[in-house]
């Protein structure tokens, strides 16, 4: 793909991508586990980072690297800094930073290597990509970039590049994330914003932005004024695609999404799974208070979004705001298991049962979906969540464990068994590198539909599954 504003490529290929999920799931065909994903990450994939700083490159580093495992590439981020601190003693000022200081370029290029190195090794375990977090603002430093990654290892290259000349943006960057650096600790702001800055203009003396007139040969994305405009150059395989599509969706304006599960079900009541019941009247309580909880919180521009079932529609029905019935936030599809209590599925289902026990995020129920088809389909909701500014989500509980996973940067592992209990409000509140969460009880009364996970203990020699009895639900 050659350089322009908009990534029309990526967007069919994110379709394209979305359909094959889709047809795997409705023709009961295995889906790839994310060790073996070829339709995404095709080789070992480095993203380098490019810019001044105070550019936002941390927050896009360690928000593309949470996206990507949550939809199951294994990535890492190295951050150059935190290597330069590891290798020198206290940060004393600005001149360390200067062009000049050639003792201290040799430290900076060392840790520059090292973390490289160690971005390598990553990817030759197992790794699917690598993010190198660093300022990379020299041709000359992103050429021993190139000459590491693909000439000697083989690996995909792809550039991200974080432009802004707004001084006001800067200046909110600096103070909300750089003096409170290790750098800068107990130091004065006014004097940790002044000494900052400086080392700005230490870089700005040998800035060398990526330029499609000498790097046409690179892969790259621009990124001009926090997502005012973009320049994507010579994409580079499906995953580079999908970098693309994310980064352009993301934004940094102050926002607050809120989660909540539907009011408890008769199904709930009855400890069934599944189905498209009617909220009960401890329900219909939790209904009315969470219309007064939204009202208290006086939420400008609120947007409701809820799944096309009953008893999240029900859930909702009293909050004033604009709503979205969405059926990618439909519960996950218990196949021949729905309707069920858990008690049925372990007599009538014995091995089933003891196969999801053993690995709950990949075990996708017979004729039904597992937790990793869960995430594929709810990706485009995380995406629109990310374009959008406040929005409360009424779901149901494994959709809101996946849509939390996401959020805080859960693993696999433990995103099946999230707590995310009934009649509770969970405030998510997005800051600098990652997601403040909060649990609000709105104190009504109802089911514990949650299950821990089980424990394994030896037994002859032998691993058995002791059962939890704490719950009423299989989700």
């Amino acid at each position: 793909m050659e350089n322009t504003t908009v990534s029309t490529h990526t967007y069919f290929d994110y379709v394209i991508y979305t359909f094959c999920k889709i047809m795997s799931h409705k023709l009961s065909v295995p889906l790839p586990n994310k060790a073996s994903c070829p339709h995404v990450v095709q080789a070992p994939t480095v993203i380098a980072m490019v810019g001044l700083p105070a550019r936002g490159k941390t927050y896009i580093s360690k928000k593309l690297t949470r996206y990507l495992n949550w939809i199951g590439v294994s990535t890492k981020v190295f951050n150059v800094g935190e290597y330069r601190r590891a290798a020198t003693n206290k940060y004393r000022s600005h001149d360390f930073f200067r062009p000049d200081n050639k003792e201290a370029q040799e430290i900076r290029t060392k840790c520059a290597l090292l973390a490289m190195e160690d971005a390598c090794k990553f990817l030759e375990n197992g790794g699917e990509v690598g993010v190198v977090d660093a300022t990379n603002t020299t041709r000359e430093r992103r050429k021993m970039l190139v000459n590491m990654f693909t000439v000697e290892h083989q690996f995909k290259l792809f550039f991200v590049e974080s432009i802004c000349d707004d001084p006001e943006v800067v200046e909110a960057n600096i103070k909300e994330v750089k003096v409170c650096s290790p750098d800068y600790k107990g130091m004065d702001t006014n004097e940790a914003v002044k000494d900052f800055m400086q080392r700005i203009e230490h870089y700005n003396e040998t800035y060398e932005p990526l330029d499609w007139s000498h790097d046409r040969d690179l892969s790259f994305i621009q990124i001009f004024n926090q997502g005012e405009r973009f320049l994507v150059n010579k994409l580079a395989g499906h995953l580079q695609s999908r970098v693309v599509y994310y980064l352009m969706n993301i934004h940094v304006l102050p926002r607050t999404i809120y989660l909540t599960r539907h009011g408890e079900s008769m199904m709930n009541l009855q400890g069934r799974i599944g189905g498209d019941s009617d909220i009960s009247e401890r329900g219909q309580t939790y209904a009315e208070a969470l219309k007064r909880f939204i009202e208290k919180e006086n939420i400008p521009n609120l947007k409701v979004w809820t799944s096309q079932m009953k008893r999240t529609i029900q859930t909702a029905k009293f909050i004033e705001a604009p709503k979205e019935h969405w059926k990618a936030l439909n519960e996950i599809d218990a196949g021949i298991c729905e309707g069920m209590t858990y008690e049925e599925i372990q007599e009538k289902y014995p091995e089933d049962f003891a196969l999801r026990d053993q690995d709950k995020f990949h075990y996708r129920y017979p004729s039904g979906e597992s937790y990793q088809d869960l995430v594929a389909r709810l990706e485009p909701v995380i995406l629109e969540l990310e374009r959008q500014e406040n929005v409360l989500v009424v779901c149901h509980q494994a959709v809101a464990r996946c849509l939390l996973a996401y959020f805080q940067d859960k693993s696999a592992e433990d995103l099946p068994y999230l707590k995310v209990p009934l009649h509770t409000v969970i405030k998510l509140t997005p800051v600098a590198y990652g997601c403040r969460v909060e649990l609000i009880s709105l104190n009504i009364e109802a089911v514990n539909t949650h299950r821990e996970k089980p424990k394994t203990v030896l037994a002859n020699g032998s691993i058995s599954t002791i059962e939890a009895t704490t719950c009423s639900c299989f989700e």
